[in-house]
């Protein structure tokens, strides 16, 4: 989890009144919410509001969200060419990658005082968590959505939520640029494991940086053919020229399931022999669950890719 953080107002000690100045509206403190994970048992923050956060007004139905799973006959791979988001302003990337537990770092990368090794791919400078409360002041009817599982609730709020004077603790958003992952490079080809950015219980995200090839004379330097017998491989294309693959583009999926090798596609080992640097950036998920696949996701795929290893 991100490391400690305060910002804004906040008492000296935890669970005691915080007082607000004199003449100011309400009851004369802010009120303390407690947001933790895992119960009481993990990471945790506490939250200074202008006005109790209990405070709903109506609660409603808001409709549901099935996903649509397509059995499939054989296990292959899949090629995916997604549809693309255009933004008004400048370019972004997106994935989203929706876990049900915590999304914490590597173990290996923290020390035993809970800090980011020296050695690891990246550091706490590299996390960017909130830099000012940004204080919402309204007393209205404020509409939140609340996505539990496949049902979705609306509850309406008597004022916005982001009444905040101050918080402090480990649980908030922050950001992490895929272009600040440090890659770990060999005289040889580095296992996947090495560019492990984040753990949870079901998965591992993994980042494939731009980065320096390996500098063995006889170095293969793209991956070798591996068969993962019991985990699924889902990598996203986000920009660069892949080397090991044909025909990818960017924003592409594939999946790669388990037991069924893939690896460089034909040609792809010469043309990477007098390679000394790529510049790839790609995503990958590991699972430890088999994945099934969407009606969406194969109105998008590529019935041939399968047999894309053939010369």
């Amino acid at each position: 989890m991100p490391y400690y953080r305060q910002l804004g107002s906040i008492p000296r000690k935890r669970h005691i009144a915080h007082r607000t100045t004199p003449g100011f509206k309400g009851e004369g403190l802010f009120y303390e919410e407690v947001v933790t994970t895992q119960g009481f048992g993990r990471s945790y923050s506490i939250v200074y509001h202008l006005r109790p956060p209990t405070r709903v007004k109506r609660i409603e139905p808001a409709g549901s969200v099935k996903i649509d799973v397509v059995p499939q006959e054989v296990l292959r791979h899949i090629h995916v060419k997604t549809y693309q988001i255009e933004f008004d302003s400048a370019e972004r990337d997106m994935l989203v990658i929706e876990a049900p537990g915590n999304v914490d770092f590597p173990k290996r990368y923290l020390n035993p005082d809970g800090q980011l090794r020296l050695g690891a791919p990246y550091s706490e400078r590299d996390l960017h968590g909130p830099r000012e409360t940004l204080i919402i002041d309204r007393e209205e009817d404020t509409p939140i959505l609340i996505k539990d599982g496949e049902r979705f609730s609306r509850y309406v709020l008597a004022q916005h939520p982001f009444d905040v004077v101050g918080w402090d603790g480990q649980v908030y958003p922050f950001t992490f640029n895929a272009d600040d992952f440090e890659p770990i490079t060999g005289t040889i080809h580095q296992p996947p494991p090495i560019h492990q950015t984040f753990e949870t219980n079901g998965f591992v995200v993994c980042t494939f940086a731009p980065r320096m090839l390996d500098t063995h004379p006889d170095a293969i330097k793209v991956p070798y053919s591996h068969s993962n017998v019991e985990s699924d491989e889902v990598l996203y294309y986000v920009r660069g020229k892949f080397g090991s693959r044909r025909g990818i583009e960017e924003a592409s999926f594939t999946l790669h399931p388990r037991g069924i090798p893939h690896g460089p596609h034909p040609g792809t080992i010469v043309a990477s022999r007098d390679m000394k640097w790529t510049d790839e950036l790609a995503v990958m998920v590991d699972t430890f669950r088999p994945l099934q696949i969407t009606r969406k996701a194969l109105e998008m795929d590529d019935p041939k890719y399968p047999m894309s290893w053939l010369e």
